[in-house]
């Protein structure tokens, strides 16, 4: 048995801060207070609710022992029995009508999915035609450029090289050289 003494020295407990009683006034606020609640202890895990499982009425019964028969002499008690099995019949049913609607709203949706999904296929198809045509139209012309370029820069440094030709020539005559000398970086070029 523990002495007395030993129960009286127990630590004293840790006090909380007082809490301010806040009512939210609209949704944000009322998120507002749960995201704080959850931040002031990160380490703390989430409780992360599980998607419900939808209603499914229970399975019909592999062997029905109570069969109502056809005579006239059905008891005050056999009414409700009937009511109960007519009302699940009545629920299976219309459990089976929703599953049906359901199933046939998300065929729809998949085939309209599938239709946007092919029409925006063909619009970026269409769209990267026209791109590739404007890129292909664009490196068609730089190359028409390039190649005009090209052309009048042959000519033009032809047209240089004949005329400096001309022009060291008629130096050469003018100082009396024969010409070869003054001619040496042309046979390097």
């Amino acid at each position: 048995m523990a002495s007395p003494a030993a129960s009286s020295v127990r630590p004293p407990r840790p006090k909380k801060e007082p809490q301010t009683l806040v009512i939210p006034k609209n949704a944000a606020e009322e998120q507002k207070l749960k995201l704080e609640r959850l931040m002031k202890n990160p380490d703390k895990a989430v409780p992360i609710p599980e998607k419900m499982s939808e209603w499914a009425p229970r399975p019909p019964p592999e062997f029905v022992r109570d069969v109502m028969g056809s005579s006239a002499g059905a008891g005050s008690g056999e009414f409700h029995v009937y009511r109960h099995l007519r009302r699940r019949e009545y629920q299976r049913q219309d459990y089976m009508d929703a599953m049906a609607e359901k199933q046939k709203l998300d065929a729809e949706f998949q085939k309209r999915l599938e239709k946007n999904k092919i029409a925006a296929e063909e619009q970026t198809a269409k769209r990267r035609k026209k791109r590739q045509k404007l890129k292909e139209k664009k490196l068609l012309a730089k190359k028409m450029k390039l190649e005009q370029k090209k052309q009048e820069g042959e000519w033009c440094p032809l047209f240089l090289a004949v005329a400096s030709f001309f022009l060291l020539v008629t130096v050469a005559e003018l100082s009396g050289n024969t010409g070869t000398e003054s001619l040496g970086w042309l046979a390097g070029h």
